[in-house]
């Protein structure tokens, strides 16, 4: 059996809701635009962050139903952990490994999905990107729990895993910035101007 640390099953519950709150606005906004095609997502604040934009690409449904389900069915599990670890009840190791595998498939799905957003529908979506920020930090956690006492290269790895959430982080906050700097980012003024 395996416990999670209190700090860790804490993350997990905090990321874990965030991500549920954000899927279930997500769906029941897409689900307003299935009754109303003029209705007009909270999320949609400008044509760069406008979650209509990206709710209305083929991208959004990429199994033939709203995405954001799949965000409801993975964060709902990952909640109900949470709230179990968070009371200190420990869990065979091929759950924490299902766990790690779902996570580790998100953020494959979620880089897809950041990709599309950023250079293909070419708006972004805030509730999205909630889920965007939380999902490395859940892999992070989840992986430590796994293999937070290994030695060798594995242990050097998760020793530095907070780094690597934070690089996933600055990466996809440069490429928004490089992306859509012409709207509404002040250009920095090159050195020898």
């Amino acid at each position: 059996m395996i416990t999670a640390s209190a700090r860790g099953a804490w993350v997990l519950l905090i990321g874990g809701l965030a991500g549920w709150l954000a899927a279930v606005v997500l769906t029941i906004e897409r689900f307003a635009l299935f009754t109303d095609p003029k209705h007009v997502p909270s999320c949609s604040i400008n044509p760069i962050l406008s979650c209509g934009s990206v709710m209305e690409a083929e991208q959004a449904a990429v199994f033939g139903f709203p995405n954001p389900i799949i965000g409801i069915v993975g964060f709902s599990v990952v909640v109900t952990l949470a709230v179990l670890s968070v009371a200190g009840v420990g869990f065979p190791r091929w759950i924490w490994v299902g766990l790690w595998l779902g996570t580790v498939a998100g953020v494959g799905f979620i880089g897809w999905l950041i990709f599309q957003s950023i250079y293909r529908i070419n708006a972004l979506c805030p509730y999205c990107m909630v889920v965007w920020a939380i999902i490395t930090p859940l892999l992070a956690v989840v992986t430590n729990q796994l293999w937070g006492n290994s030695k060798g290269p594995l242990g050097a790895l998760i020793a530095w895993r907070w780094v690597f959430v934070a690089l996933f982080v600055v990466v996809i906050l440069l490429l928004i910035f490089l992306r859509f700097e012409y709207y509404g980012f002040p250009r920095v003024p090159a050195l020898d101007e």
